[in-house]
């Protein structure tokens, strides 16, 4: 009981300094309330530079981060250097006749006036950017954080595959706690729907998808990696994911699944007007529920964490802190619950896909 104690004690530090964090990141006067969308938003969207926290010295705030690569492309020249010669953005880079300027962890072109130009957008009230903007091929946050997974991932796995060499049978260590896991994606969810003669083919990347999903889940679970990355709560990462389920589907498709796009059994010839339409359209619109499934589940769980920490400062008081932290905590178990849960389903119904692209007609 003493050691859950001292994990509990340990667990309610990290998320206060993950509060403090938190409320630091925009930089504001004392007298200004806390914009909670903008610190939401900061934590949730991708950046240049690798934030790990802040803090107050002599009045002032200062930002501990690691600088990332930036990498432009802009009229024919290509500019490489790092972030934190932005200085967060209070300076601008200047290579040739080319001045780049940081705009809310976006890179433009400065202005004849050295800043951004803001022109009236559509909707009363709204400003447009009106700076030209360079070819962003940059590491950013999300860009090194998923580096770092892919490294974790080739660790693991080659570290499983070298003591099932050393100890065949006897797994042991990291082997014997992921083969479980390795086991359940085969029998439980590779097997049942691709099928005995044909999941082999498909299991490497069923398995790869798997623990990529379940260690980027994770990772985001946690504040200060790296600044709290989003990877799997970045629309580009699902996208992909589920263009690449789309794309082995659609090039795994035998006669059987294309004739019943196309020409269905036990269906009048005037209704194919109808049919194939709508059977094209389902094969896009599976892969694109996963992609909004994951992307909206990972990016609301953590909303809602921020959330439940910005109370804390918006209320001003430190009798909130208790109820917050509580609340937190449940949410952070839960989310944990979803970690599991969206790489479980995502596999599951890419499994489901290709094996109803590859079953054979009875």
């Amino acid at each position: 009981m003493t050691a859950l104690y001292k994990y509990f004690a340990s667990f309610l530090l990290i998320i206060s300094m993950f509060a403090y964090n938190a409320a630091a990141s925009e930089p504001k006067p004392e007298e200004e309330k806390l914009d909670v969308n903008s610190m939401i938003m900061h934590h949730i969207k991708d950046s240049h530079s690798w934030h790990i926290l802040t803090y107050q010295k002599d009045g002032e705030e200062k930002q501990v981060s690691i600088p990332l690569p930036v990498i432009l492309y802009y009229n024919g020249h290509l500019d490489v250097f790092m972030s934190s010669e932005f200085h967060h953005g209070e300076e601008n880079v200047i290579r040739g006749d080319r001045e780049y300027i940081l705009h809310h962890e976006k890179i433009y072109l400065a202005n004849d006036e050295h800043g951004i130009t803001l022109e009236a957008g559509e909707k009363e009230g709204e400003h447009v950017i009106a700076n030209e903007k360079p070819l962003d091929f940059s590491l950013t946050r999300n860009a090194a954080a998923l580096l770092f997974s892919v490294f974790l991932l080739l660790w693991i796995f080659l570290s499983m595959a070298s003591a099932y060499k050393k100890r065949p049978g006897r797994p042991a260590g990291l082997q014997a706690f992921l083969e479980p896991l390795v086991l359940f994606v085969r029998d439980d969810i590779v097997i049942p729907n691709v099928g005995k003669h044909k999941y082999e083919k498909y299991l490497p990347y069923l398995l790869t998808l798997f623990f990529f999903l379940l260690i980027n889940n994770i990772l985001g679970l946690i504040p200060f990696f790296p600044g709290g990355s989003n990877v799997t709560g970045n629309i580009a990462i699902t996208f992909t994911l589920a263009l690449l389920t789309l794309l082995i589907t659609v090039f795994s498709g035998n006669k059987n699944y294309w004739r019943h796009i196309f020409a269905a059994p036990g269906v009048p010839w005037w209704l194919y007007i109808v049919m194939i339409p709508v059977e094209l359209i389902g094969v896009i619109s599976k892969p694109f529920a996963l992609m909004i499934r994951l992307f909206a589940n990972i990016t609301a769980g953590h909303i809602i964490v921020l959330s439940l920490v910005s109370l804390i400062f918006i209320f001003q008081s430190l009798w909130i802190a208790p109820v917050s932290i509580i609340f937190v905590l449940f949410m952070d178990i839960l989310e944990l619950l979803v970690a599991f849960l969206q790489a479980y389903i995502f596999t599951l119904l890419t499994a489901l896909f290709i094996g109803m692209a590859v079953e054979e007609h009875h």
